[in-house]
């Protein structure tokens, strides 16, 4: 190789691999520093590409759960409420039961009557205060439902039922088995013989109650089931987006060791090269 002053190659090729070194230790700190090891979509554009995708995943499957939380939400309000006018109607069966006794005075008669009116005038306002964030499952109208998202792509949803528990005007007669509430606003226990329809119709009242209960409750199981299933989805999308950009930060410091060893090296050679043309003037310095 020609002795010259003009071109150190030596000297080049020591820098170009310092600056190689150095690349790869701004590289690895950046690995340690974020704990990923493909932060941008330079350090891999593929890997990064996916990681966001699923990362948008995760974070539909989160708004999802949102929104199955807010139903079961909802239900349990409802559900809560129900078994209120559960607790309502027994009690009111007693008092119209008593009231049916036709060896009782009309004075005993009208003490039931008032516990048993003010008990029925109780249930129109568990229902309406049945409300959680505007909604409310047991003001009717009966046979309807109410749709909640069940997936990210909104191909999936399920239903929580809309019960009709409030007391009607008219009830109509009492079928069996129990399709409807069948006491009426103002429905009192007069005489004995009114008590006992009365009482009649609470009982049925309470079965057709206890049944709607039961429907809703499976409705809401089913979305708590769904939420279940969510967060284990997201649990496994998280974890395989971990796998896919986590770096292997007992790897990274390794390599950090070594990569700074090459540093020290690389500005060794560079020192060495540098000392060549001085070696030329050594020589001139001896002619």
């Amino acid at each position: 190789m020609a002795s010259t002053v003009n071109t150190n190659l030596a000297a080049l090729g020591a820098v170009q691999s310092f600056n190689s070194v150095n690349r790869g230790v701004d590289h690895v700190q950046n690995r340690i520093s974020t704990g990923l090891k493909a932060s941008g979509a330079r350090d891999g554009a593929a890997t990064f590409g996916i990681a966001q995708q699923q990362r948008a995943e995760a974070s539909s499957l989160e708004a999802v759960t949102n929104s199955l939380n807010r139903a079961v939400s909802i239900a349990d309000v409802a559900l809560a409420a129900g078994s209120a006018l559960s607790d309502l109607l027994t009690q009111m069966r007693e008092k119209a039961v008593a009231a049916s006794d036709p060896s009782i005075t009309d004075m005993s008669r009208s003490i039931f009557n008032a516990d048993f009116s003010a008990l029925r005038d109780q249930i129109a306002g568990v229902i309406a205060n049945a409300l959680f964030d505007g909604q409310n499952l047991l003001g009717g109208p009966g046979g309807s439902s109410m749709t909640f998202l069940a997936s990210t792509n909104g191909s999936v949803s399920l239903d929580l039922p809309i019960l009709d528990l409030r007391l009607p005007a008219t009830p109509g007669p009492v079928a069996s088995p129990a399709a409807a509430i069948y006491l009426g606003s103002s429905t009192a226990l007069t005489n004995a013989t009114m008590s006992a329809d009365a009482a009649a119709r609470v009982s049925a009242s309470l079965d057709y109650l206890n049944t709607e209960l039961s429907r809703l409750g499976a409705a809401s199981k089913k979305l708590e089931n769904q939420i279940v299933y969510f967060s284990k989805l997201k649990d496994s999308v998280t974890a395989g987006i971990g796998q896919m950009v986590d770096a292997d930060l007992a790897y990274e410091s390794a390599q950090l060791q070594a990569l700074q060893t090459r540093q020290q090296l690389s500005l060794q050679a560079m020192s060495l090269a540098n000392q060549a043309p001085r070696a030329i003037l050594n020589l001139l310095r001896d002619s």
